[in-house]
């Protein structure tokens, strides 16, 4: 099984800037498009970001478009969200994912999750 585990998450202003990371099990899951969704309390979970597996693709969400940058470093099997000029709106847990398919990140059905990492922004 690919197992994900993100770090990163925090209490921040708005205004400011955090990156959250994602290390995955092994080095198998280098063959895995990765991504980013988030739940905000009271509202069903959003895709975030997306990215294939050697980089060559990317995709965001337009209510973070500009702001976040979507990354990884697959010698280190780690995966990362740097997300600049939050504000309130982006309060929420973010999941980290992997699927065999980058296009399943806006078809559905996305195979592996993290357990998530709680992101708060203060107005």
């Amino acid at each position: 099984q690919v197992q994900l585990l993100e770090v990163g998450g925090g209490l921040v202003q708005a205004g400011a800037s955090l990156r959250l990371s994602c290390t995955t099990s092994d080095r198998t899951s280098t063959a895995y498009a990765m991504g980013w969704f988030r739940q905000a309390p009271g509202k069903e979970r959003e895709f975030v970001a997306a990215i294939s597996w050697n980089s060559a693709s990317k995709s965001y969400a337009g209510s973070v478009q500009g702001r976040f940058t979507i990354s990884r470093d697959n010698a280190k099997n780690t995966v990362y969200l740097q997300m600049n000029s939050l504000n309130a709106e982006d309060t929420a847990v973010y999941y980290c994912a992997a699927d065999g398919s980058y296009s399943d990140f806006k078809r559905g059905g996305v195979d592996y999750w993290g357990k998530g990492t709680l992101v708060t922004v203060s107005s």
